[in-house]
């Protein structure tokens, strides 16, 4: 009779095509508002974008991405920056993340059957789809991470003017760290600068979190499927043994009856001999026994 326990998986498929139109719609909208902040704070130094008052700086915000001119009397933003956008932007950025955090707190999961939410799946599948969600999410964590920090690791004093062939007065690295990766950048004129936008050092930070849940989750299902391997070669060793004592236990009780068997016969053997000279012996004896009118 097999005992072995039927495993299960949460459903996930659905998250992760919600995951995964939510980061479609977040490139698009990103890349759309990456564009539209080219060359902005120019226009309004330039005064060719206009806004209440006088004009006084620019700055650039992290999410959405967008290019913020300040006026003493308000903002204008680009096309990242608005209100339409920025909360499309945001909802798509809430969407994802939620349904992913989810879908990777259940693969780390071990469900019990019987519920709509659970699918019969066996450990060598949760092993693979928990792999293949950590590849995903790693080798998204590894790019994004490598083009914010490649400068830092060509040398953490010299960040600034790492790649651009500066021939003199190169930008000077103030401070710099690894995570996130960023570097505080004095340029000749004076001007300090961040080496990398922060949109892009907060997004090369943050996306360790999926990764490590995928990790997290990856690291449980192998330690289950392994354990369940032990316990099925013991299994299948301790069923080995009970069947070598049992025939054993035959083996020996064969030879025993045949043992009995052989020792019965040669009693018969010896016994045969011990009859038949019984019966000669008297036979002769009543040949000598015979009287004198007999011969």
């Amino acid at each position: 009779m097999s005992h072995a326990r039927t495993h299960c998986g949460y459903r996930t498929g659905g998250l992760w095509r919600a995951a995964g139109i939510s980061f479609g719609l977040l490139v698009v909208g990103s890349g759309l508002a990456l564009f539209a902040m080219v060359e902005f704070d120019e226009r309004c130094m330039q005064g060719l974008t206009r806004g209440p008052g006088r004009f006084l700086r620019t700055r650039d915000q992290a999410f959405p991405p967008a290019t913020v001119c300040e006026f003493d009397q308000g903002e204008v933003a680009s096309f990242g920056g608005r209100a339409v956008p920025g909360t499309l932007l945001w909802a798509a950025l809430a969407v994802m993340v939620g349904c992913l955090l989810v879908a990777l707190l259940a693969e780390c999961l071990d469900p019990r059957p019987g519920s709509r939410l659970v699918v019969p799946m066996s450990r060598g599948q949760k092993v693979a789809r928990t792999g293949t969600a950590f590849l995903v999410t790693g080798s998204v964590f590894v790019l994004c991470y490598a083009l914010a920090a490649w400068r830092l690791f060509t040398g953490p004093s010299s960040a600034c003017s790492a790649g651009a062939g500066w021939s003199s007065h190169p930008p000077r690295t103030l401070e710099c760290s690894f995570l996130p990766p960023q570097a505080s950048c004095q340029y000749g004129s004076g001007l300090v600068r961040p080496m990398n936008p922060e949109w892009m050092a907060a997004l090369a930070t943050e996306l360790v979190v999926p990764a490590a849940l995928a990790g997290v989750g990856f690291v449980l299902a192998w330690r289950r499927w392994r354990a369940e391997r032990r316990a099925a070669c013991g299994s299948s060793n301790g069923a080995g043994g009970h069947l070598d004592v049992r025939s054993v236990a035959e083996d020996g009780a064969g030879q025993d009856h045949v043992d009995h068997g052989a020792a019965e016969d040669a009693q018969q053997r010896v016994a045969a001999p011990q009859v038949q000279s019984d019966g000669d012996g008297q036979g002769r004896e009543g040949g000598h026994g015979l009287g004198p009118g007999q011969r």
